[in-house]
């Protein structure tokens, strides 16, 4: 009994300075790793799709091959590039559009603008398009509108370069600006549109036919 107390007594001798010490370095270990998984849980949780305020390009691409009722490497090719221009887009507009002009003409459309969190909003454009230009179009239209910080914000007078900035399997790509937001037109139809069209595209909330 006696050498069980002795051994007894020596352990716990032995305990304090080496087993408290031991204890407090797991402890700090265990509040690092704690620390560190904090703000990858964060980042995670901030990143879920239902989060998100922009569309991917592949959301951007099955919206498009629904829209223009076709699985298109074109148009796949097409979106790329406008995501490696300008990233992810805040909102995207899927619409019909008529223009034809040899040399000088008009352009209408009238679509659905679609966001993330802000619900979805009836647009219409129009617009003078001047250069050299042949043929007409009737044409099934995708925009991908960035930096839209209000959905009234898109009813503006967007300018730009209105040609085949970008073209690839029977799709075209084009870009307009107003203040800090970006529109960029991807259009598939009948019709060709050659050469460099300068022109703008005016968005309202009603259907015009005054372009200016």
């Amino acid at each position: 009994m006696l050498g069980s107390g002795n051994s007894l007594l020596r352990l716990e001798g032995t305990k304090n300075p080496g087993t408290i010490l031991s204890l407090t370095g797991l402890c700090a270990a265990i509040l690092v790793l704690l620390v560190a998984l904090f703000p990858y849980q964060a980042v995670a949780q901030s990143a879920r799709p239902g989060d998100r305020s922009t569309f991917a390009p592949r959301e951007v691409v099955n919206a498009g091959h629904k829209f223009f009722g076709t699985v298109s490497r074109g148009l796949a090719l097409t979106i790329e590039e406008a995501t490696r221009r300008w990233g992810e887009p805040n909102g995207y507009i899927l619409g019909q559009e008529a223009s034809g002009a040899f040399f000088g003409g008009l352009r209408y459309g009238e679509g659905v603008l679609y966001t993330r969190n802000a619900g979805d909003r009836k647009v219409f454009w129009q617009g003078p398009s001047v250069g050299f230009d042949w043929g007409g179009d009737g044409a099934r239209t995708m925009m991908l509108v960035y930096q839209l910080q209000r959905v009234d914000d898109i009813y503006s007078r967007f300018v730009g370069i209105d040609g085949s900035a970008y073209f690839v399997g029977g799709f075209g790509l084009t870009a307009l600006t107003a203040q800090e937001i970006v529109v960029v037109p991807i259009r598939s139809g009948v019709g060709a549109r050659l050469g460099v069209n300068v022109g703008y595209l005016k968005f309202t909330d009603q259907a015009t036919w005054n372009p200016f």
